[in-house]
């Protein structure tokens, strides 16, 4: 179940994944270690929204009086979120979850750069729904982008519930708003280029949702959905990343591997006079490329759900 994605840093869902971590299942599409770098620099993009996240949940949890001990990234990807959590919760075990060994590998080297304890930091290789046993308790567990990609998401929000300890935290990173990075007029073709790629997507989004085992349709109502998990809404909030023009290379490198994969997956079903315009948007040699450009931007918003494990 590892779909491409990348999570919060999250934005919007793409084939090309404008969000930073893996999905917590096996997936054959996606050569994940080849990927590593892509899902870590967009980790590293958004690492200053990630770490007002980590913030704001451990305010959430120290008002319950909660004693967090142990965290589950679920989805973790390379570790990035899970590195802040580490940094966030001196005293708990972080484990970050994932359907790829790869990117576990690459998640423990980062937290030992970081200087993470090893005994506070462990990796646990997973394939959900399957694998939901093999969790264990926590007292936060962290989801970015990675619910959506369990065909029953209400059953997946019951089982992440259930592995909760008594005052625990559940938080899901799921809805924002897309990201952008152009002026919408940018001089190349028709107007409104990230518009049309984001409808094209959206298609792109529900055919894939409908595609995954067990799929079952639900109303996106996230506090809802957690509720009827059996937990009690804690508050929604929307972390920004405003990166105003012109941005480092390491946004222009992300955004470039963005793009080719939008080129890559999407290609056939954008409008026929927008594939020029993404190939100039490609060109490393024309000042019109991502690399170049001097109005390319990033702006993009994450909505994070919670919602706390009464006594039982």
């Amino acid at each position: 179940m590892t779909n491409g994605r990348e999570g919060h840093g999250g934005h919007a869902h793409s084939p090309a994944h404008s969000h930073p971590h893996s999905h917590p299942g096996g997936d054959q599409e996606l050569d994940w270690a080849a990927m590593a770098d892509h899902l870590e620099r967009a980790g590293e993009i958004t690492l200053a929204s990630l770490t007002e996240t980590a913030q704001w949940l451990g305010d959430l949890l120290a008002e319950r009086g909660t004693r967090v001990r142990r965290v589950l990234d679920v989805g973790s990807g390379p570790g990035v979120a899970a590195c802040v959590f580490a940094g966030a919760f001196p005293g708990a075990e972080v484990v970050a979850v994932d359907g790829s060994e790869p990117l576990l590998e690459r998640a423990a080297l980062r937290a030992a750069g970081a200087g993470v304890e090893a005994e506070r930091f462990r990796t646990l290789r997973v394939d959900l729904p399957e694998d939901f046993g093999a969790l264990g308790g926590a007292d936060l567990i962290w989801s970015s982008r990675a619910v959506h990609h369990l065909g029953d998401q209400q059953d997946a929000l019951n089982r992440l519930a259930g592995s909760l300890r008594d005052g625990g935290l559940l938080a899901v990173a799921e809805g924002g708003l897309p990201m952008r990075f152009l002026p919408r007029d940018f001089g190349l073709g028709r107007p409104g280029l990230e518009a049309r790629i984001d409808a094209v997507n959206g298609e792109w989004f529900t055919v894939m949702r409908s595609e995954l085992p067990g799929a079952v349709a639900v109303v996106e109502d996230w506090p809802a959905m957690l509720r009827r998990a059996g937990l009690t809404p804690a508050g929604s909030r929307t972390f920004l990343t405003d990166l105003q023009a012109p941005v480092d290379g390491t946004v222009r490198d992300y955004l470039h591997a963005h793009l080719s994969r939008v080129r890559e997956v999407l290609g056939t079903e954008l409008d026929e006079d927008d594939v020029p315009v993404l190939d100039a948007l490609l060109d490393d040699g024309s000042p019109h490329g991502v690399r170049r450009r001097p109005d390319l931007f990033f702006l993009t918003a994450t909505t994070v759900h919670t919602a706390v494990r009464s006594a039982r």
